[in-house]
């Protein structure tokens, strides 16, 4: 009985431990919670190497102080999840959502508030939240500020976008965490080990944005929550049954398996939409371009891009070319009232534009028209018309819909990453899945994986896009090779690839400047064949060919685009090396489409064709850069060559300065 009482003891204490350590389903990422003298706070571990230091959690509020220390355990919980779930549309359409939770049930002594806090561990991350569970004296309540701590291990190479309150259209730094003092999210890391981290948040809801800022005082190289704030200067107007958005670790060995992590989508609930059948992903062209680069204009006018004539012949190339969408910008009436209230009806057609006559041969032509709202900045204005306009799309069968935000947002001084635009963009996507409508959003709210719960939540811009080398200094070579460890972390973005003529030098002559003094040295900066390959690599399920369409007849690189299917099933990140280089491979059915890119740096990679089917023999279309070019210096010359491979054979990829390569690999017949 005396050696029996010792193993129970030991079996308690034991428990006890294991109690506070939460493991993910494979043991290799630990997380300690510990409640020590009423504060709370956690560790992170992957194998040997701690991550996260000890990172204290909490909140200010307004009503009742700051709720860091004092609390006391109720109870404890522990969950897990195995499923697999499918997605309506790619990047990867089997998903699997395997994790360890805990639960913590808190009481705050001072002010009496209950609070839960819910870990998650995953085989490529961490997530927590909070909850405000519904309670006796607790209704409405003000978050003044949120104090979860990411206490960060050494001072890891990082990559990062300086914070903004408004917009995410800025161009990654590169440098040790130190000086990454205040940041948009996702913010990436790579250890001296080589491990890479992303602190980002999902399933962002009835909440504000959260930027990352280190603190001044205390232990180095501790990132704080600072959350976006209301024109009044609170940051969250809350109500008792609130859950915070998931504050995520993405945890990975390499770069590639950052990209392939499906965490922060795992961590949105399941679609709220039950009929899914007219959400589809398309490929789309768009009377846009022409705007940008300045030989068209939004505005009616002798320039005017969206005439019913110049519609329908965008229309025309479409059709033919095995394109299934466009979106026409500047078709309504308001354009020269930009910017201020009420500037636009989102139903009123410009007077050189047939809304009817275009919707009609569009449907005739088996085109889908993507309807666009550019609001200025104006969300209550939009919401009071969101019905009328929606009604529209839908009596003309228009089912697919690009807003835009550019602009100071009235109500002034609220900002687009704060609550009341989380909460407008949310309706937004809400309202118009009612209506059948698909959303593509620009200037919108970060992505936070919210595209499992309402998957007509298409893509999104919140990028420093394509249209920056029309009329700046441009996105130099590295940018688009650093987006897919950032930006695209959180989602799909509509950066709206394709440009063919990377001099813009095609309708030199029209060009007016309208957004800089001098556009005399703009261009894209890449080569023709890494605009193919960012088609790719870029994903998108509503995929643009950016340029004007004039470009693109009788062009042959255009076949590849023409042809692709992006309707992706399946994807794989085969090298990669933030802001270096990166080569993804994405599966339609039996056929992959693989895009390779890289900086400044010119390089050879190699690939091997482990993921085709066996005893399959298929046909590979290659786009290449042609030897001894580079975005400097001819970027538009390229190569077509084809050959025949199989699974295991290993390709040579040889990448120009700037460059890169697509592959269309098709099953032979």
């Amino acid at each position: 009985m005396k050696y029996l009482g010792l193993i129970l003891c030991l079996a308690l204490l034991l428990s006890c431990k294991q109690n506070k350590i939460l493991q993910s389903p494979d043991g290799q990422i630990q997380t300690t919670i510990q409640l020590i003298n009423g504060k709370l706070s956690y560790q992170v571990v992957k194998g040997e190497e701690v991550l996260i230091q000890t990172s204290t959690l909490g909140f200010k509020l307004k009503e009742y102080g700051d709720i860091v220390d004092g609390f006391t355990l109720i109870n404890r919980s522990k969950n897990e999840l195995n499923e697999t779930w499918t997605a309506v549309w790619g990047p990867k359409k089997e998903n699997v959502n395997h994790y360890q939770e805990a639960k913590l049930e808190l009481q705050h002594k001072t002010s009496g508030l209950f609070i839960n806090v819910i870990f998650r561990n995953f085989n490529d991350g961490v997530a927590f939240r909070y909850e405000f569970p519904k309670q006796d004296g607790l209704d409405e309540f003000t978050i003044m500020a949120e104090l979860s701590e990411f206490a960060i291990v050494g001072n890891p190479k990082t990559w990062w976008i300086m914070a903004d309150f408004d917009t995410y259209e800025k161009l990654y730094n590169e440098t040790p965490l130190s000086d990454a003092k205040w940041v948009n999210t996702p913010v990436t890391m790579r250890t001296n080990s080589g491990l890479h981290i992303s602190l980002h948040e999902a399933a962002l809801s009835n909440y504000s944005g959260m930027t990352l800022k280190l603190k001044e005082k205390g232990r180095k190289n501790t990132y704080v929550s600072e959350l976006v704030p209301w024109a009044d200067g609170t940051k969250v107007k809350a109500k008792a049954g609130l859950k915070t958005p998931w504050r995520t670790i993405t945890i990975s060995d390499n770069a590639a398996q950052l990209v392939e992590s499906n965490m922060i989508v795992n961590l949105n609930e399941p679609s709220k939409i039950d009929d899914i059948s007219w959400i589809e992903p398309m490929k789309y062209v768009g009377v846009w371009w022409g705007m940008h680069i300045g030989t068209e204009t939004w505005v009616e006018g002798k320039r005017h891009g969206a005439t019913t004539e110049n519609t329908m012949r965008y229309i025309d190339f479409a059709s033919e070319n095995n394109i299934q969408g466009l979106v026409v910008e500047g078709w309504n009436a308001g354009w020269d009232k930009w910017g201020a209230k009420d500037a636009f009806d989102h139903v009123t057609p410009a007077k050189d534009y047939d809304l009817k006559k275009v919707a009609a041969y569009a449907k005739d032509k088996g085109v889908e028209l993507i309807m666009h709202h550019e609001t200025g900045g104006d969300a209550i204005g939009y919401e009071a018309l969101m019905d009328s306009a929606f009604s529209l799309c839908q009596h003309l069968g228009i089912k697919a819909l690009k807003t835009g935000y550019a602009g100071g947002i009235y109500p002034r001084g609220e900002h687009h990453h704060g609550q009341y635009m989380v909460e407008h963009y949310q309706k937004v996507v809400e309202t118009a899945a009612q209506y059948g409508i698909m959303i593509n959003a620009h200037e919108p709210i970060k992505a936070t994986g919210k595209r499992r719960t309402w998957p007509n939540m298409m893509t999104r811009e919140g990028v420093r896009g394509m249209e920056w080398n029309a009329w700046s200094d441009g996105n130099p070579p590295s940018h688009t090779v650093t987006i897919p460890f950032t930006r695209m972390l959180g989602g799909p973005v509509d950066y709206t690839p394709g440009t063919f003529d990377m001099m813009l030098k095609n309708f030199e002559k029209e060009r007016v400047a309208w957004n800089a003094d001098d556009i005399s040295q703009t261009r894209t900066h890449t080569t023709l064949a890494k605009q193919l390959a960012l088609y790719v690599i870029l994903y998108s399920p509503m995929q643009m060919a950016s340029d004007v369409v004039d470009n693109y007849i009788d062009h042959p690189a255009f076949q590849f685009i023409a042809n692709a299917n992006i309707d992706y099933d399946e994807t794989k990140v085969l090298n990669a090396e933030v802001g270096q280089y990166i080569t993804t491979a994405r599966r339609s059915g039996k056929n992959w489409l693989i895009g390779s890119a890289t900086n400044e740096e010119a390089r050879t990679l190699s690939i091997t064709l482990d993921f085709l089917d066996k005893d399959t023999e298929y046909e590979a279309t290659i786009y290449a850069d042609k030897e001894g070019i580079d975005w400097l210096n001819n970027p538009e010359q390229y190569t077509i060559s084809k050959k025949m491979v199989k699974r295991g054979d290993k390709l040579e990829l040889k990448l120009a300065a700037g460059g890169g390569q697509a592959i269309a690999i098709t099953k032979s017949h």
